[in-house]
């Protein structure tokens, strides 16, 4: 297998009001969900997929448990500098984020903290000073 990651496909309850909370955040819906009950969004090298809870359970053969507590994933937006992760958290949180953990310093030399979507989809906004982000955005360690 190839080390690297194509798609992350979210659960969600309500499509269309995450699709509106991550098209506030700049997002731009890729037309090839239209009309197919799921939305795709180009996200550099890979798509970020939204699609309802229970059917995403559905095929991958799960019970369909409630939603909310820790589901042991985070999602991590990366940025070039501490005051463009503040901007990011702000856009999350006008977009109707969730903050979970404020901003601020962190252990291992960084600076980040975590929102959560509408569904409770954890996301970090990190400035790492010991990575480097490309200008398309690809994180290099």
């Amino acid at each position: 297998m190839e080390q690297r990651v194509s798609f992350i496909t979210l659960g969600v309850d309500d499509l269309a009001k995450s699709r509106a909370f991550y098209e506030a955040l700049g997002w731009k819906a890729h037309p090839a969900g239209e009309g197919k009950g799921i939305v795709f969004f180009q996200a550099g090298s890979m798509v970020v997929a939204l699609f309802p809870r229970e059917e995403l359970a559905h095929d991958a053969g799960v019970e369909n448990t409630p939603a909310g507590g820790f589901g042991g994933l985070t999602i991590s937006h990366n940025t070039r500098s501490e005051a463009e992760a503040d901007a990011v958290m702000a856009e999350a949180v006008a977009a109707g984020g969730k903050v979970v953990k404020p901003m601020g310093k962190v252990f291992w030399g960084g600076y980040s903290g975590y929102f959560a979507d509408p569904d409770g989809h954890l996301w970090e906004v990190c400035h790492n000073p010991f990575a480097t982000l490309g200008e398309d955005g690809a994180l290099t360690l």
